[in-house]
C-alpha cells in the first residue's frame, strides 16, 4: 500500500474530481441510499476517498479539480472524434452532456455541497477540462510537494522533479491498488525516455491512441511500438524528422505509418498534451482547513443524506 513519507508533509494534493467519483459510483452499490431513498453511493465512496488521501499524504492543501468543460471546443475542433462517443446530448449553448448514470448526476451535487461545507476547495476554468486545470496547478506550483490523483493515464505526462516533486497516483483500478509515480516510474514502465518522461508519455500516448477519448493513434502502430519509436528517436520531433529524411533506424514500413498518419499527428499534439496556463477559478484558498467552515451545514447534510461515518472519517483526516 502506497503512503507518502513524514518529510513529504508539506503536500498539495489535486484531485481529478470526476475520474474518482465515477469510480467511487462503481464501486460501491446503488443499494447504498440516504433515509429518503435516494442513492448515495458515490457520495459516501468519494468522501472516503478523500479522507484516506488527506490521511495518506498528510495534505496541506487540497483541490478538487473539476471540468467545466469535459469536451472542449479546440480539441474538438482539432479531433472531431474527441470524446465523440460518450456525449449524451449536443448543445450549441454550452458544453455537450456526457454520457453518465442516472443515479451519478444529482449526487455530483451532493458532493459539491459537502466540500463547500467542509471548506475544501475546487477548482476550475472556462471551457477547459479538469485535466488542464491538475496541469496548470501542477506546473505553477513552486513550494510542496504535488500529488495529482487520478484514475486518467494521461495525467502521467505531468511528473516532474523540477522546480517541485510532481506525483501522480494512478488510481485506476481504485484506491487500494493505485500506484505512485515520478519521473524514473514513467520512464521505467512506459519505455519512454527518461530524461523527458512527461512529455514523452503525452507523445507516446498521440501515437497508441486512446479508445477510450476517441483518439484513434497511428494505425498499426500499438503500445509496445509507440515506446520503442520513443526510446529510439527521443522524442516525437526527431520521430517525425526521422520518417520525414528517410532515416535508415525507421523501417519503411514504420516510415509509412507515421507518413500516412501526419495529418492526425500535427492535430493531436495540442489534444494530448495538457494546458498548463490555464486561469483558474477557485471556490477558496487551496489550504485545508482542521475543521469545517459550515460545521452546521456539513452536519446536517450527513444527516440527510445518511453519510455520518464517512463526513466524520473526512473530519478526522482534517483535523490531523
Amino acid at each position: 500500500m502506497w503512503r507518502m513519507t513524514a518529510e513529504s508533509r508539506d503536500t498539495v494534493l489535486l484531485l481529478d474530481a470526476a475520474s474518482l467519483w465515477f469510480r467511487a459510483f462503481h464501486a460501491l452499490p446503488e443499494s447504498i441510499t440516504a433515509p429518503d431513498g435516494r442513492p448515495v453511493n458515490a457520495v459516501r465512496g468519494f468522501t472516503d476517498m478523500v479522507a484516506s488521501l488527506i490521511t495518506r499524504t498528510g495534505a496541506s492543501r487540497l483541490a478538487v479539480c473539476l471540468d467545466l468543460d469535459w469536451r472542449p471546443t479546440f480539441r474538438v475542433d482539432l479531433v472531431p472524434s474527441y470524446k465523440a462517443h460518450r456525449v449524451l446530448t449536443e448543445s450549441a449553448a454550452g458544453p455537450d452532456a456526457e454520457e453518465a448514470p442516472d443515479a451519478l448526476g444529482p449526487q455530483v451535487n451532493l458532493i459539491l455541497e459537502i466540500l463547500e461545507a467542509a471548506g475544501i476547495a475546487t477548482a476550475g476554468a472556462e471551457g477547459l477540462e479538469a485535466d488542464d486545470v491538475l496541469g496548470t496547478l501542477a506546473a505553477t506550483e513552486r513550494d510542496g510537494t504535488v500529488v495529482v490523483v487520478s484514475g486518467d493515464r494521461d495525467l502521467l505526462q505531468v511528473v516532474s522533479d523540477d522546480p517541485v516533486p510532481v506525483r501522480v497516483l494512478y488510481a485506476g483500478r481504485g484506491l487500494a491498488k493505485a500506484e505512485l509515480f515520478g519521473p524514473a516510474e514513467v520512464a521505467e514502465k512506459y519505455g519512454v525516455p527518461a530524461d523527458r518522461p512527461g512529455p514523452g508519455y503525452a507523445e507516446l500516448a498521440l501515437l497508441r491512441g486512446d479508445s477510450s477519448d476517441g483518439l484513434p493513434g497511428v494505425k498499426g502502430v500499438g503500445e509496445k511500438t509507440a515506446a520503442s519509436l520513443m526510446k529510439k528517436f527521443g522524442s516525437l520531433e526527431a520521430l517525425l524528422a526521422a520518417a520525414d529524411s528517410g532515416d535508415p533506424e525507421m523501417s519503411a514500413g514504420v516510415r509509412a505509418k507515421i507518413q500516412s498518419s501526419r495529418d492526425y499527428i500535427d492535430a493531436a499534439l495540442p489534444v494530448v498534451r495538457v494546458v498548463t496556463d490555464a486561469d483558474i477559478i477557485w471556490s477558496r484558498p487551496d489550504v485545508l482547513p482542521h475543521e469545517p467552515v459550515d460545521p452546521e451545514r456539513l452536519a446536517a447534510l450527513a444527516e440527510e443524506l445518511g453519510v455520518q461515518n464517512s463526513v466524520g472519517r473526512l473530519l478526522t483526516a482534517m483535523a490531523r
